[in-house]
């Protein structure tokens, strides 16, 4: 049988990835925590992390048995409140990044916070935090630009998403009706941090295609980008599903791949309840 205590520690390292942060979020002593850690590894009979240079990863294992101490958990809190209150209230936790709660699910979303049956709690993560989130049961769907379907997720594809530049509109190439890689020769852009998925696949498309350019400005998220774009820090390539500011035009830009955007829940549990209308909300308005 497995411990609730041990549950609950592992739901709290499962979140910090960290021994000492866990122990003080559950207000355990590091080495009682980590001994039911191991117990809890012991039981289930697989290894639940590893580490990757000064880093605590989950194993797949890892991740699924922390999804599931997070429903576990969050049955009894349902349980317990549902006596209190005279009927339940499960929470449901929606993940994705900036852009697609800006121009992709707002819709949705706006429909599942005003549900009063159903709390709605979000997380504004990246394409693999949203990832990782769903997989370990922090968050019960997820929505993300997907190259692959991973393993134990239900996956549902919401819209193909392609690249735009964004000009000034007084911008030579903004009388283009498309534009060419090789427009941008020698053109300074703003663009993501090294190592993100937008920023990568520009690089490789850029060098494939011979072209010179330069970094105006590293910047994380959409609106950002857009605003200096508009205030004339360099020339800049989003999704085709922003929507511009007065004074920016954008022009479909070929030679650089699109994205599939999805919505993502984990397989093995349950679509019931809050978790079910949220994600045919999603779907409902991907289809719209």
């Amino acid at each position: 049988m497995l411990e609730t205590s041990w549950l609950y520690a592992f739901a709290a390292f499962a979140e910090h990835k960290n021994f000492t942060h866990a122990a003080r979020a559950v207000g355990l002593s590091q080495p009682a925590l980590h001994a039911q850690v191991q117990k809890l590894a012991e039981v289930v009979g697989t290894p639940l992390y590893r580490r990757v240079g000064r880093a605590l990863v989950l194993t797949d294992g890892g991740e699924r048995v922390a999804a599931y101490a997070r429903r576990t958990l969050s049955q009894q809190v349902e349980f317990v409140e549902g006596l209190r209150a005279g009927r339940p209230r499960a929470r449901v936790v929606l993940s994705a990044g900036e852009g697609a709660y800006l121009y992709l699910i707002g819709e949705a979303v706006q429909r599942s916070v005003r549900d009063a049956r159903t709390p709605l709690s979000l997380l504004v993560r990246d394409a693999a935090g949203t990832l990782a989130a769903v997989r370990t049961g922090e968050a019960h769907v997820g929505v993300l630009p997907l190259e692959t379907r991973p393993p134990r997720l239900v996956v549902e594809p919401l819209a193909v998403v392609g690249q735009m530049l964004v000009v000034p509109e007084g911008h030579p190439l903004a009388s283009k009706e498309r534009v060419e890689l090789t427009d941008l020769e020698g053109a300074a852009l703003v663009v993501p941090p090294e190592g993100q998925p937008q920023r990568v696949a520009l690089d490789e498309s850029l060098r494939a295609a011979g072209v010179r350019w330069d970094v105006a400005v590293e910047v994380r998220g959409w609106p950002l980008t857009l605003r200096l774009a508009r205030l004339g820090a360099g020339l800049a390539i989003v999704n085709d599903f922003c929507r511009l500011p007065p004074g920016l035009v954008g022009r479909p830009i070929d030679g650089l791949p699109s994205q599939t955007y999805a919505a993502i829940r984990l397989a093995d549990a349950p679509l019931e309840g809050g978790t079910e209308r949220v994600w045919r909300r999603l779907l409902s308005a991907a289809r719209r």
